[in-house]
């Protein structure tokens, strides 16, 4: 047989490739190096605890608060808001003997689509939403803290929240007929019409000379469920104030010289949009005060627990400052004893449901965060979220905590951070698993999200929050 130089070239490159494929059944597979795990794998046990958040900080929120819900697992949750409002401009006129026609406070559900604007029932519960004057201006932000009120009821809201639902609203043109317009989802509270009246018009420009002088003399509104007359299992929305859609509206009549008696109506804002220091903006005058109810609860049994380390199958994630778990690694410390040193390739945190598909009206919290405490007991990012988060590729989702509907699961990849526990580069101060907003990512207590998760603990015998490392002994 007479080879040719070109046949002859084929076939050398034929036997090379035959003799370099050890495992031909991977030819043609394409191996993503991102989710290829190497070394031997570790699942490593995880304790958990169960502690209450620390009040939190409700200054400057993208969104608020406001509802009540009866959670058979969690007990009884409400959220009341303290509302400063501003004059629409400084020494505002309403014109001569101004008379009133209508007052109303117009708060906008939050309609940002990646969050859950309503956490609760929607379908069978009835709120019942009750306006107060505040005592004294905001000054306190932080979501325990009491806002006092007067006891005179201003007004009220009954009915069904729609958080999807737009609506149509009157609007007063002076001198020509009024208009429909479309609008995003609200709610709309009359206010006692002699009270306004006096607390606001009849102050005359001097009284909306100024932001300051307007808040001392008026204060601010307060708004709060009615537990008695609500009805269902209730739940509670989320409210923007960052733009022009929640204000206090004021419709009245006036004397005009050129056409008598006019209709005017003008818009009052709720809260202040402030510019801060890092170029970014914030709601001032706002504060939400949140409280929670455990009473008769398991959550109750596990807070109130006189020995923390009592072994449970389940623990407890909620949002609105209520509770976190506390996770302690103990082989870590004693992981190059056991195995050997060691480089870790990947370590991956695994924090599953506790509980059998979390249903409506509630659902399992959509992301969590894991935090840690620094050596001052401070919180502090993992390692790997400040590495994912600086990442131009994938960011910080690539570090994990979003919920996995399908596998009923939470994965968090602590890489970095097991690294530095076993090397001792990094102390052990403690690690937090709580619910976050889904977009954005606290390490601290949040009045952002509502939602709440039932997780495996460390001694459930099916859904284990466990921690897989995959390590390679190095001499």
């Amino acid at each position: 047989m007479k080879f040719t130089k070109q046949d002859l070239l084929t076939l050398l490159i034929g036997l090379f490739l035959f003799a370099s494929c050890k495992n031909p059944d991977g030819v043609g597979l394409d191996v993503d190096p991102n989710a290829a795990i190497t070394g031997t794998l570790v699942v490593s046990p995880v304790k958990s605890q169960l502690v209450e958040e620390d009040p939190a900080n409700t200054y400057g929120l993208n969104r608020y608060p406001l509802g009540y819900m009866t959670d058979p697992t969690f007990g009884k949750t409400e959220a009341a808001l303290a509302l400063t409002v501003y004059p629409v401009s400084t020494s505002y006129d309403f014109g001569t003997a101004p008379v009133l026609d209508s007052a109303v406070l117009v708060l906008k559900l939050d309609t940002t689509s990646t969050l859950t604007k309503f956490y609760g029932d929607t379908t069978n519960s009835k709120y019942s939403i009750d306006v107060y004057q505040l005592a004294n201006k905001v000054t306190n932000y932080k979501s325990s803290d009491v806002q006092a009120i007067n006891n005179t009821l201003l007004g009220n809201f009954t009915g069904k929240l729609a958080p999807n639902t737009k609506r149509k609203i009157s609007v007063i043109v002076p001198g020509k007929a009024d208009t429909l317009k479309t609008v995003p989802a609200q709610i709309r509270i009359p206010l006692n019409k002699a009270f306004i009246q006096n607390a606001i018009l009849n102050l005359g420009t001097a009284g909306t000379s100024s932001n300051a002088k307007f808040i001392d003399a008026f204060k601010g509104l307060y708004a709060q469920v009615n537990k008695a007359s609500s009805t269902g299992v209730g739940g509670i929305a989320f409210f923007n104030f960052t733009g022009t859609d929640s204000y206090l509206q004021l419709v009245w009549k006036k004397t005009n010289s050129s056409s008598g008696i006019d209709t005017t109506s003008v818009n009052f804002p709720i809260g202040a949009l402030v510019q801060n220091s890092n170029g970014g903006s914030s709601i001032s005058g706002i504060a939400a005060n949140i409280k929670h109810d455990y009473t008769g609860t398991e959550v109750q049994t596990q807070i109130g627990a006189p020995n923390p380390t009592t072994p449970y199958s389940v623990t407890y994630l909620q949002g609105l400052a209520g509770v976190k778990t506390k996770l302690t690694f103990p082989e870590l410390t004693s992981f190059k004893n056991t195995y050997g040193k060691a480089i870790i390739n990947k370590a991956e945190l695994v924090v599953e449901i506790g509980e059998n598909a979390p249903a409506y009206p509630f659902n399992a919290a959509q992301r969590l965060s894991l935090y840690r405490w620094d050596i001052a007991q401070q919180p502090a990012d993992i390692p790997d979220y400040t590495t994912f988060s600086s990442s131009a590729s994938g960011g910080a989702a690539l570090f994990g905590g979003y919920f996995d509907s399908l596998k009923k699961r939470y994965i968090f990849i602590v890489t970095s951070y097991v690294q530095g526990l076993i090397d001792k580069n990094i102390e052990d101060g403690g690690t937090f698993l709580a619910p976050t907003s889904y977009t954005d990512f606290q390490k601290t207590s949040t009045a952002t999200s509502a939602e709440r998760s039932i997780i495996g603990a460390s001694s459930s015998t099916t859904n284990k929050i466990k921690l897989n490392i995959y390590y390679t002994k190095i001499n």
